[in-house]
């Protein structure tokens, strides 16, 4: 990602939409000699960006200083280099590249991520834990499923890549004002050639679509509607690192420790949560920065501004390499979990008996009990400060249900009675959602994923 967003990556597209647009130009017609194209293709990916900044320093402008200095280095080039173009031909649609191949690494990382944290669903699909309501202990799950929450969540934001990848589209050849007026020009009033060269560049640059209109610049709507998918991946991996604290509290779930790992300074028994606290804080800076490429939306001017270059230039490249890097760390997360089954059933063994007053409360009213003067009684029973173990014993020795003949059985007190389909939804979810998403993946972003992914 920071190789994607770099300056010599980015110069180099900006070399290959010169390239296509002259390319192009020429194939419709306008006198470019073959030494042109021939030299222009031979400095695709050697630009010296500190000769390109002296020129910057002369000019003050950025377009301009690279104009100049692949000229120097393609002199039979030069007078055709830009021709028709306006800057944003350049840096708009290098942008648009840039952001597409950078939702095709990010979707390899969710491929990535989802591949780890199946396997830790699968392996404990069927482990009774206590499920949270209000961080209070409610019924029971499995550490399986609750894997498989944290998956749906970072499917969902694949899914939205996956769209976002499919529609983006390409700001193409439109000129000074988006009007084509100059390659009208260059191309004598034929409107069917103009269009035509707007097709080929985009086809040449990889894109299907292309905006029908735009000003000087894309809309701005597209970098929005970006930034919304990473924030969306930024809200996921914030739960999951969240979740994941909490339970590191309760002594269940703890994220890896190497073992040199120093927790405190201070205190050397401490084992700090630092990779989800660390994601937490990456994600809270990547969804405001949603809200930043909303205002720029919202603040265009016409045709276009400039005040929103410079803010772009940081907010669109740090959302991607921000994104990632919590893409990286879920990952690592995920992949060295280390699950406490005895703390987990300890606490499961704790609850057990509060779980079961459900059935006890069922079985009453079918003797003929009232259901509402049986809940008062579970009710008080639970909130006893006596120990939890107790509980059922003492409900069949309340006169409620001792007048019922209600109590409970050995087998209520069975975990695995009180999943409900926990595990067979993992296994819905890990046989029939996951490998169609991962195979989505694959074809998407075969180069991104294919190292990271298997089905």
């Amino acid at each position: 990602m920071q190789v994607l967003w770099g300056e010599q990556r980015r110069v180099g597209l900006w070399r290959r939409l010169w390239l296509a647009l002259m390319e192009g130009e020429r194939a419709l017609g306008l006198d470019i000699p073959d030494a042109a194209l021939t030299q222009l293709r031979a400095h695709l990916d050697d630009a010296d960006l500190d000769k390109a900044a002296e020129y910057e320093r002369r000019l003050r402008h950025d377009v301009m200083a690279h104009i100049h200095h692949l000229g120097d280095q393609a002199p039979a080039a030069r007078p055709f280099i830009h021709l028709g173009a306006t800057s944003a031909y350049v840096t708009d649609n290098a942008d648009l590249i840039l952001m597409r191949e950078a939702m095709q690494l990010l979707l390899g990382r969710i491929g990535a991520l989802l591949v780890a944290m199946g396997k830790v669903a699968r392996r404990y699909r069927a482990l009774p834990c206590l499920a949270y309501t209000h961080f209070q202990a409610a019924q029971l799950t499995t550490v399986g499923k609750r894997m498989t929450l944290w998956m749906q969540d970072f499917a969902l934001d694949a899914e939205e890549l996956l769209n976002r990848i499919s529609t983006l589209r390409f700001r193409g050849v439109k000129g000074t004002t988006g009007t084509q007026a100059s390659f009208l020009e260059l191309f004598e009033g034929d409107h069917a050639k103009v269009a035509e060269l707007d097709e080929r560049v985009s086809r040449v640059m990889g894109f299907d679509h292309i905006l029908a209109v735009t000003g000087q610049t894309y809309t701005r709507k597209l970098d929005a509607q970006a930034l919304a998918v990473l924030s969306g991946i930024a809200q996921s991996a914030a739960k999951f690192a969240t979740d994941l604290r909490l339970l590191q509290h309760e002594g269940e779930l703890l994220e890896p420790f190497e073992s040199e790992q120093v927790g405190s300074s201070a205190m050397p028994y401490k084992r700090n949560p630092m990779r989800a606290e660390r994601m937490t804080g990456l994600a809270r800076f990547v969804i405001e920065l949603e809200g930043n490429a909303w205002h720029t939306a919202a603040a265009q001017w016409l045709e276009r501004t400039l005040d929103d270059s410079a803010n772009r230039r940081l907010v669109i490249p740090e959302a991607f390499l921000a994104t990632d890097a919590l893409l990286v760390l879920a990952t690592n997360v995920a992949a060295g979990l280390e699950i406490r089954e005895k703390t987990i059933a300890q606490h499961v063994t704790g609850a057990i008996p509060y779980l079961a007053t459900e059935r006890l409360l069922m079985r009453g009213v079918k003797a003929g009990g009232d259901r509402q003067q049986l809940h008062e009684v579970i009710r008080a029973q639970s909130l006893d400060s006596a120990p939890s173990d107790t509980l059922l014993e003492r409900l069949a020795r309340t006169s409620e249900f001792k007048r019922l003949g209600v109590k409970a059985t050995a087998d209520e007190l069975d975990p695995a009675a009180y999943v409900g389909r926990a595990p067979q939804q993992v296994d819905e979810f890990l046989d029939r959602v996951l490998p169609k998403l991962l195979r989505s993946i694959q074809a998407a972003a075969p180069s991104a994923a294919a190292a990271e992914v298997e089905v």
